[in-house]
C-alpha cells in the first residue's frame, strides 16, 4: 500500500519528498505553512506513503459524528481551544511512557494569517525531551521538506524565532495567509 500512496503523492499530486533529517522513534513534527484544509489531506497521504503514521491535534469542532470517528481513527486528538485542559502535560507524559510517539502540529494554530504561533508543540517536546522536526509544505515547488531538527533549549523566544525563520521560504497554498 505504501507504494500506492507514494504514487498518489508524487505522481498524481506532483509532490516530491525532500526529507534529510533522521526520523527517530519519538518526535514532534511542526508543519508550516498551514493555509488550507488541503494541508491535512497531503499530510495524511504523506504519512501513508512513508509508512510512518502520526497523530495530530485539531480543534474539537472537526470531531462531530460521523467525521469524529474517522478523525480519531486517523490519529486525531480533539482540542478545545476555549479552555485550558493540561493537554501538553498529558501528551508529554504519553511520549515519555511510549516506545514510539509521533505527533504533527501546525504551530500557527489556524489557516488564517497569524504571527502569534501556538507553543504547545514546543512545550510537549521540551517536557518529554523530544526533537522537533520542521516540515515545510511548499506548494510553489510542490515539495514536502524537512532539513532541520530542533531540540528545545528552554529559551522559548529564541527557539521560536529560529523555527519561524526556517519556514520563511515556504509558500502555502494561499501564501497571503501565512505570517511569521
Amino acid at each position: 500500500m505504501q507504494s500506492f500512496w507514494r504514487r498518489v503523492l508524487c505522481k498524481w499530486m506532483g509532490f516530491t519528498i525532500d526529507v534529510t533529517e533522521p526520523l527517530p522513534d519519538k518526535y514532534i513534527i511542526a508543519l508550516a505553512p498551514h493555509t488550507s484544509n488541503w494541508d491535512f489531506f497531503i499530510g495524511q497521504v504523506y504519512s501513508l506513503a512513508t509508512g510512518r503514521r502520526c497523530n495530530f491535534m485539531m480543534k474539537k469542532q472537526w470531531f462531530f459524528w460521523p467525521l469524529g470517528i474517522i478523525m480519531r481513527r486517523l490519529g486525531g486528538i480533539p482540542i478545545d481551544r476555549t479552555r485550558r485542559s493540561g493537554i501538553t502535560d498529558q501528551l508529554a507524559q504519553q511520549a515519555i511512557e511510549r516506545s514510539e510517539f509521533r505527533l504533527c502540529i501546525t504551530p500557527e494554530g489556524t489557516r488564517k494569517a497569524n504571527s502569534d504561533w501556538k507553543k504547545g508543540f514546543y512545550f510537549i517536546a521540551l517536557k518529554a525531551n523530544l526533537p522537533i522536526l520542521l516540515f515545510g509544505l511548499d506548494y510553489a515547488e510542490r515539495r514536502i521538506v524537512c532539513h532541520k531538527t530542533l531540540r528545545p533549549t528552554g529559551d522559548v523566544e529564541a527557539d521560536m524565532k529560529e523555527i519561524k525563520a526556517y519556514f520563511l521560504p515556504f509558500k502555502g497554498k494561499h501564501p497571503e495567509l501565512f505570517a511569521v
